[in-house]
């Protein structure tokens, strides 16, 4: 496997990023067994994470979801810091789950190329950016993929591993192992399309969703109504949408719009709207529901 690693060979993850995505994934794996170092420039940032994670496990265990002994092994196996220059150089695997900004992530996997060991797979959780954007920067390429998470990472099964053009079948290997290690059903995308899977098929449908809301054919109500008793969704398209943040929901559109042009991926100007009023679903309050009865 030349320079890089195998599932045998990894036993410390890091994680860059200890907002919700990223302290998530952190004790998935420290659950897992890895050692698990959270890393941030925030100090607020990581004792926020070390508090949630904290509570988190106190209530698993007193919900008998959790045994005690699990969640102490896997609050001990978690580290922090805000000094990547010195963690990255004890990593094995390194999951990216930073703000969604190309210029930001390009220069973080540039110093990880540096200081990360010869073996290291650098993965980004980004759900709009390909790794091919990052991967030249490393100086490692075969080496670099996405690793990408939903929310909340402690529930979802699903991981969207992406290739791009020049990473290696051992990356990929490794991680799809690793995924699976974490609990996670891993599912492959051989090349980079804009969104990957859930993304587009969740935008298919909220289109189609704002299509019949706004064209008067059926109220918000009845359509979510019909997704989750005839297509049997846990939730419909519009309280989903809510409970992701409408912001999200906006950015993505952006950010595919961006890649493609095509006019279907355009964002919608009712959702561009809601979000200018500072209505951005449950978080906020208020969305397509309202949520402060």
């Amino acid at each position: 496997m030349s320079a890089e690693t195998g599932i045998e060979n990894i036993s410390t993850i890091l994680v860059i990023g200890a907002g919700t995505m990223g302290r998530q994934i952190a004790m998935t794996a420290a659950l897992a067994g890895f050692a698990t170092i959270i890393q941030d420039i925030s100090a607020d940032g990581l004792a926020a994470a070390r508090t949630e994670l904290e509570g988190w496990a106190a209530s698993r265990v007193a919900k008998g979801k959790l045994e005690q002994a699990t969640a102490t092994a896997a609050l001990e196996a978690l580290g922090y810091s805000t000094d990547l220059d010195s963690v990255a150089t004890k990593a094995d695997f390194i999951i990216e789950a930073a703000t969604e900004r190309l210029d930001i992530k390009t220069q973080i996997f540039e110093k990880l190329g540096v200081l990360a060991p010869a073996h290291a797979i650098l993965a980004t959780n980004s759900s709009t950016l390909g790794s091919s954007k990052v991967a030249e920067a490393t100086g490692r390429p075969a080496q670099v993929c996405n690793m990408h998470f939903f929310n909340p990472a402690l529930v979802m099964k699903c991981v969207e591993v992406v290739r791009h053009e020049t990473t290696s079948d051992a990356t990929v290997e490794t991680t799809m192992e690793l995924a699976r290690r974490l609990g996670k059903e891993p599912v492959l995308i051989n090349r980079e399309v804009p969104g990957f899977i859930a993304n587009r098929l969740m935008g298919a449908i909220q289109r189609e969703a704002l299509f019949l809301a706004e064209s008067g054919i059926a109220s918000i109500e009845d359509i979510d109504t019909t997704a989750r008793t005839a297509l049997g969704h846990p939730m419909g398209p519009f309280a989903l949408m809510d409970l992701v943040g409408l912001d999200v929901i906006d950015f993505i559109a952006q950010a595919t719009h961006a890649e493609t042009g095509a006019v279907e991926d355009a964002p919608n100007e009712r959702i561009a709207a809601l979000v200018a009023e500072g209505k951005l679903g449950r978080k906020s309050g208020a969305g397509f529901y309202d949520y402060k009865g």
